[in-house]
């Protein structure tokens, strides 16, 4: 790794990134950085270059355009990546080594890696560490997983939908885990599908579609940019009535309420009042993290598509 990083430079960058799979272009020109001391969260649906993106970055892909580096260097000199935690969907750890020898074993990899008992607590895996790894679930299987991206004390930890197969609490406790990792000065890039997931970690996020950046903020700057609120409200009106109007871009019955999320509030209200002035238990709210997603990524379909 090379350690005459500048302290204000990103410790990662794509720079026009192209990647590209026959006739598929997974990425195009796509610039990110990667900054100590936050949490990135990149976000998009199934195809939008997520892992791809990570795979250029942890040098496990080459670019066909633009540049990646890490550290400064090239991502796929196996000495740059030694300063790299990383997470990835699929483990492909063997199955009869036991819990803390994967964990001894990872931890040699790296010249000043955590103990292998603090590892072992970081990741909840103290009651589990003399247990074979195909005795474990598959929620014990992303811990162990966890456990490696970690013991190595890396400046830079990816981590690739983390707590798939997570129940709730070790959800929680895998969070706590993570601001911790932050509060030391790691940087760490989160790819996940639980929105409410990036919208809790995440200090900025970077969301992409069809390959390209679409967005990129805080968590609060995302959902102030998303066209429209929620307003919620009990009516008279059926949903199918309100859907047709100008004002309203999606509307859902549910427990005897109406819920629409609308980019014109003002006149959703008026409207609305004029036609059903018993309306009642109104409540109007800004969209989540989610609906802003869903804002987003439906106005740059529809941009592409006009």
């Amino acid at each position: 790794m090379n350690r005459s990083l500048s302290p204000d430079r990103p410790l990662a960058q794509l720079r026009g990134a192209v990647k590209r799979y026959g006739a598929l272009t997974a990425l195009d020109q796509v610039n990110l950085d990667i900054r100590a001391g936050e949490v990135l969260a990149v976000l998009g649906a199934n195809g939008a270059g997520k892992t791809t993106a990570l795979g250029l970055l942890t040098g496990r892909l080459s670019a066909d355009a633009g540049a990646a580096t890490l550290f400064g260097a090239d991502p796929r000199d196996p000495a740059v990546r030694r300063g790299i935690g990383v997470m990835l969907q699929d483990g492909g750890l063997a199955d009869t080594v036991r819990v803390a020898e994967h964990v001894r074993l990872f931890s040699s990899y790296y010249a000043r890696p955590r103990p292998v008992a603090e590892t072992l607590a970081l990741a909840g895996l103290e009651d589990l560490a003399h247990r074979p790894y195909a005795a474990l679930s598959g929620g014990q299987q992303r811990r162990v997983q966890f456990a490696l991206a970690i013991c190595g004390r890396a400046p830079l930890l990816f981590v690739d939908e983390p707590t798939v197969g997570l129940d709730v609490e070790s959800r929680r406790n895998f969070w706590a885990v993570l601001r911790r990792l932050r509060g030391e000065g790691t940087a760490i890039v989160l790819t996940t599908h639980y929105l409410e997931e990036a919208d809790a970690l995440a200090d900025r996020i970077v969301l992409l579609a069809g390959g390209r950046v679409l967005a990129e903020d805080t968590p609060a700057g995302l959902k102030s940019r998303a066209a429209g609120k929620r307003v919620r409200a009990r009516s008279a009106l059926a949903a199918a009535e309100l859907a047709d109007w100008p004002e309203v871009a999606r509307v859902v019955a549910e427990a005897g309420r109406l819920e629409v999320t609308s980019p014109d509030v003002e006149g959703l209200l008026r409207r609305w009042l004029a036609a059903d002035p018993a309306l009642s238990e109104l409540e109007v709210r800004p969209l989540n993290l989610e609906e802003a997603f869903l804002s987003l990524t439906a106005t740059a379909a529809d941009e592409v598509t006009a």
